[in-house]
């Protein structure tokens, strides 16, 4: 049994690629409705409470920040006043280190362990069962859940320490992140040199620049009113808000996640939090034509 805590974007397609495995799952999420809808829909099992989800072998939790994460974990009915000797607890969340180290004592000291596993991936990557895990935690903890995460991703890389994994992932989101305003830049200033759109595009996935990210991105930049969002620009200020208080803490520069944050908030202001990180070029079009 397997027990997925949170079904947002991520978590739900989780539940769903682990019941095309075969195998049994129970599902939770704050908004009951949500949980009741996708186990009768993939055949499930609805657990009413985090506490009551908590009961399985194994708990992967996939929530949108700290706070949830924090909630969902306290409280009489949250996932610590569940957990059993033996139980592994994979969070996936993308959340501050010091989230993750705070938790994982309260967990020992139910018998359970905690891994700190955020992913680098997003649904498609979930479909096909590509995502990449960040691991810290204790090693035999991460041999027991290895089957469950082999479902669901085509790497794992044990870190060290819990908090490890989550100090990659923002590292990762850094890099993701700069990429994406780059590129909603560059594309904007070929478009206005008087370059297609597509044919843009075509020259930078055949370049020096292209990275996967320039691929799986592709249909958004080039059609961003017909592509659903994957990643919201709301969750990209959340990202780079964890990223400067890491760097903060740890005494790193870092300038280009400065820049950034700025323009992550500066969608968000305008309208835009809810679209696609890719709808920084669309912001960027619609300042050109208010000058």
């Amino acid at each position: 049994m397997i027990a997925v805590i949170g079904l947002g974007r991520m978590g739900r397609a989780m539940a769903t690629k682990l019941r095309d495995a075969d195998l049994e799952v129970t599902v939770w999420n704050r908004t009951a409705a949500r949980a009741e809808e996708l186990a009768q829909h993939i055949g499930a099992h609805h657990a009413p409470t985090a506490r009551d989800a908590a009961q399985a072998p194994v708990v992967l939790s996939s929530l949108a920040d700290d706070r949830a994460v924090q909630q969902t974990y306290r409280g009489e009915d949250g996932l610590l006043a569940g957990l059993s000797a033996g139980t592994v607890v994979v969070e996936t969340s993308t959340v501050d280190p010091r989230t993750v180290t705070d938790l994982a004592p309260e967990v020992a000291a139910r018998g359970a362990a905690l891994l700190d596993a955020p992913v680098s991936g997003s649904v498609p990557a979930v479909e096909a069962g590509g995502l990449t895990f960040m691991v810290g935690g204790a090693e035999d903890a991460l041999a027991t859940v290895q089957p469950v995460l082999d479902v669901l991703g085509k790497a794992t890389f044990h870190l060290g320490e819990v908090g490890t994994g989550a100090a990659m992932k923002l590292s990762v989101n850094a890099v993701v992140h700069a990429l994406n305003a780059a590129l909603s830049e560059a594309l904007v200033l070929a478009e206005r040199s008087g370059i297609a759109r597509a044919t843009a595009w075509e020259v930078f996935a055949a370049s020096a620049a292209g990275a996967p990210f320039v691929s799986y991105k592709q249909a958004a930049f080039q059609d961003p009113e017909g592509t659903p969002t994957a990643f919201s620009l709301d969750l990209v200020a959340k990202d780079l808000d964890l990223i400067l208080t890491l760097a903060d803490r740890l005494g790193v520069p870092v300038q280009q996640a400065e820049t950034n944050h700025t323009l992550a908030k500066r969608a968000s202001e305008a309208g835009l939090g809810d679209r696609d990180m890719s709808w920084l070029a669309q912001l960027l079009r619609r300042e050109i034509r208010a000058d």
